[in-house]
């Protein structure tokens, strides 16, 4: 038997974790939800999951949007009668928020990623955790970089955003955890297969006077293993 059998998950954001992570739970069983902003981007996941037999249904939905997220969610309730899987994988271009020291960082630069992640994560967690404690079971899953733990330079207020996401999860368990509900915060290096890497080792190359290849060699020598997450480690975190 699949892992996921019978298992219905609904997942935020189609860029590569997103699509990752739904290719993954489609593949253990689960009836997958993904919903995004770019309507080619679901069309071509779903397309590829179809084709190995998995199960998935699309929605263009902006996670920012807490009626959209509520309305989606009542759908999906409607269809699969449950929710047992949450997984927010959003992200955000980081030009002009990475690269530059606080000193030279304006306010709107550094809230920007702290408020928008902090206002999705907590629209799609509350939207599956609604249904989970009446369910008395359910898992709403995260994702942040180990940067929100060792503060590296120039990286404005993704730090704190980061830091938020995990502040989040930790009050998700507490306050739901009785009720059944497991809130999981996934905690990777940067992951090289992701193309918001290549942006942001770029950025960080600069900013260090430092080449691409030198910056990502930096990153792999500061982890333990002396290499970075692969995008299949996390989705097999994700999956477990």
């Amino acid at each position: 038997m699949k892992r996921l059998e019978n298992k219905v998950t609904v997942i935020y954001g189609d860029g590569t974790v997103g699509g990752a992570s739904a290719k993954s739970f489609a593949l253990e069983g689960a009836k997958v939800f993904l919903t995004g902003r770019t309507k080619e981007k679901l069309d071509a996941i779903a397309k590829e999951i179809k084709s190995t037999g998995g199960t998935i249904e699309t929605a263009q939905l902006d996670a920012l949007d807490e009626k959209a997220v509520e309305n989606h969610m009542i759908e999906v309730i409607k269809k699969a009668g449950k929710i047992d899987i949450s997984f927010n994988t959003i992200g955000i271009p980081q030009k002009g928020i990475q690269g530059i020291p606080l000193t030279e960082l304006s306010v709107e630069s550094f809230f920007l990623p702290i408020a928008t992640y902090a206002k999705s994560h907590f629209i799609t967690s509350k939207a599956a955790a609604s249904y989970m404690v009446k369910q008395g079971q359910g898992v709403i899953l995260m994702h942040t970089p180990n940067a929100s733990h060792i503060s590296p330079p120039f990286v404005g207020g993704m730090v704190p955003a980061w830091s938020t996401i995990e502040a989040l999860c930790r009050s998700l368990s507490v306050e739901c955890g009785q009720q059944g509900v497991r809130s999981v915060c996934l905690l990777t290096t940067g992951i090289p297969e992701t193309p918001l890497i290549d942006e942001v080792w770029e950025i960080h190359g600069k900013a260090h006077g430092i080449t691409f290849e030198q910056f990502h060699s930096m990153m792999e020598g500061a982890t333990h293993r002396k290499r970075l997450t692969t995008l299949k480690e996390l989705t097999n975190a994700a999956v477990f």
